[in-house]
């Protein structure tokens, strides 16, 4: 696939930012970082409306029918909008992982669901530092779950968990329902992704595979999350080079716009060339979805995206000086979401080893 989108895939992201830009309220994100595990809401609302939770679910299950480059370009508007809750990407993962290795009944019962919104899913895949653990504490038994899977993005407000756990010494990836399950509140900078600790005591749960398929299934569904968290990542790093530009060439000092010293423009000039770089890298790892190197471009685009989103929040607050720091400015909101994205589907560590056996792999 080219880099370049076609008419209607530019149509989805000119109605996606134009329908975001309407209804973003930055009093609104304000106001829920000072609040426990609460989301936006009217975000949420805003995404089962346009059927975004669907884009990427065949129509056969009430989706869309399109597919992840799609998915990916509303996901970069809610992260040019900063939006206000975790579930167009954590649901992505739990849908891709029912369509890989779900059974029939599973999608017919959840699939619809999800794409409607009406249901929201999770991905409880990590334990420790690793995104999908070589030992998982959690066990399954006799139908159930039993164990803690800590710091899991969504899970506050989620319906649905795609689990990973230990079934005597094998890996076994699970769906579980989490109506009844105790999960606690996890404390952040970041209290929009509602993410919780999620206490499984005697849990019903559905296999979807088992022993290294379980393993392949989970870290497939990982990428996918993370693809589409790595469009978001460019969305904010967009917005934050816009930002600064913008900022460098009003704000004047010693006569002149700010943005006329090497040190300012050269700094967002860096900025534009990783943004470009992580836009170029997430395209092309929606569109290599369901191909044999699909993990090795989404890894690649994850690197890419995080180090760009990253970047251009720091050196745009930087570039305001005093008012970038202050809380009115809003220019943290992104901070925030730069750093809370940037361990939710795994690291930067976690991402280059697995771009680094790829490649090691694919030259021997």
């Amino acid at each position: 696939m080219s880099i370049l989108y076609d008419d209607m895939q530019i149509a989805i992201a000119t109605e996606a930012d134009r329908v975001l830009a309407a209804r973003t309220d930055q009093e609104r994100l304000l106001a829920l970082l000072e609040e426990e595990g609460q989301i936006d809401e009217q975000f949420w609302q805003t995404v089962c409306e346009q059927g975004w939770a669907g884009i990427a679910i065949p129509e056969e299950y009430g989706g869309l029918g399109l597919g992840l480059v799609e998915l990916g370009i509303v996901a970069e508007a809610c992260g040019t909008h900063l939006s206000g809750a975790p579930f167009l990407t954590t649901g992505q993962g739990v849908a891709a992982a029912l369509l890989a290795c779900g059974s029939e009944t599973l999608k017919q019962n959840w699939l619809p669901r999800l794409a409607s919104g009406e249901v929201r899913g999770c991905v409880a895949l990590a334990e420790g530092q690793a995104p999908v653990p070589s030992a998982c504490s959690v066990t399954f038994a006799n139908g159930q779950l039993t164990g803690t899977k800590p710091a899991v993005p969504g899970a506050l407000g989620a319906d649905l968990a795609l689990v990973l756990a230990n079934d005597n010494g094998s890996p076994v990836l699970l769906l579980a329902e989490l109506g009844d399950v105790e999960r606690h509140w996890f404390d952040s900078f970041d209290n929009t992704r509602a993410t919780a600790d999620i206490q499984f005591d005697g849990a019903p749960a559905e296999v979807l595979a088992v022993g290294d398929a379980a393993r392949a299934a989970a870290l497939a569904a990982l990428a996918q999350q993370a693809v589409v968290a790595a469009h978001e990542q460019t969305g904010g790093a967009a917005a934050m080079m816009h930002r600064a530009r913008d900022y460098a060439l009003s704000r004047r000092a010693f006569g002149q716009p700010i943005g006329g010293f090497q040190s300012v423009k050269h700094r967002i000039a860096e900025l534009y060339c990783l943004t470009e770089l992580a836009r170029a890298n997430v395209i092309h790892a929606a569109s290599r979805s369901g191909n044999a190197d699909f993990v090795r471009a989404a890894a690649a685009a994850r690197l890419s995206a995080s180090e760009a989103y990253d970047t251009a929040a720091r050196d745009c607050i930087q570039i305001h000086g005093g008012m970038g720091v202050t809380w009115e400015s809003g220019l943290h909101l992104h901070m925030r979401r730069a750093r809370s994205l940037a361990i939710e589907t795994g690291n930067s560590l976690f991402w280059e080893d697995i771009l680094s056996d790829l490649i090691v792999e694919g030259d021997r």
